[in-house]
């Protein structure tokens, strides 16, 4: 049976053979004194225009199946004061510092990397699906193709190299920031200081490490109740939500 180590290892190994192209996007170190990063991700809902290119980038990166996604970007039906409105929310894995799909795993295929990042090991997924129904977020999935546990890994084969998220990297309007969480300096916490930052469902006291700027409570009402999501199909980019 392969090792969680060998799990990770491999993952990155499978990077050496990856177009120089795909490796122009480093990732800052960890802070001095600091053996590993604590990696997370801001997203500023001003600059998301429902392109879903982080959603085509993300199912090459990781060979998903068809019509299966780690991230994608949902339309929201807003009910606001000024009447009703739309908004696009990019919606992934939020790598809990809590996560509620790791305890019930009856084989401990779930666990977290030394950055934080929660993966599953494929290799030890039985494809029970409890880790599936236990998140509140709706970010896991049992994949078609290998009958087992799928989600984001924040890229763990790229972000272990030094790399950025296919997401990140791919983001049209640079909505997307991926950084140490740890490291004042990083432009993910130059971010978070400057701006006001919300976390998706608070209440759920997961703790995530994925951060939103322009999340209002309109959009948290949406996402609490459904507010008929739908995914973006258009061919032309959807307005963000300061702009509908």
């Amino acid at each position: 049976m392969t090792s969680r180590r060998t799990f990770l290892t491999g993952a990155i190994a499978a990077l050496a053979g990856a177009p120089a192209a795909a490796l122009a996007a480093p990732v800052a170190a960890a802070v001095p004194g600091h053996a590993t990063p604590r990696w997370g991700m801001l997203i500023d809902l001003r600059k998301c225009i429902g392109c879903q290119a982080c959603t085509v980038a993300c199912a090459q990166e990781n060979a998903l199946p068809e019509g299966q996604h780690r991230t994608h970007v949902p339309v929201y039906e807003l009910d606001t004061p000024s009447g009703p409105s739309q908004a696009v929310l990019p919606r992934l894995c939020n790598h809990c510092d809590d996560p509620p799909c790791m305890p019930v795993c009856p084989v401990d295929a779930t666990f977290k990397t030394a950055a934080g990042a929660v993966v599953v090991d494929a290799d030890q997924c039985v494809g029970c699906g409890y880790c599936v129904q236990a998140c509140p977020y709706e970010a896991r999935f049992i994949n078609h193709e290998t009958g087992t546990a799928d989600k984001c890994t924040f890229c763990v084969q790229r972000t272990e190299a030094g790399l950025l998220p296919a997401c990140v990297e791919t983001c049209v309007g640079n909505a997307r920031v991926f950084g140490d969480l740890d490291d004042p300096t990083s432009a993910l916490r130059v971010l978070m200081a400057a701006h006001e930052t919300k976390q998706l469902r608070p209440e759920f006291g997961t703790n995530p490490r994925v951060h939103y700027i322009g999340l209002d409570d309109s959009l948290q009402s949406a996402v609490r109740t459904g507010g008929g999501a739908r995914q973006l199909r258009q061919s032309a980019p959807a307005r963000s939500h300061q702009e509908v």
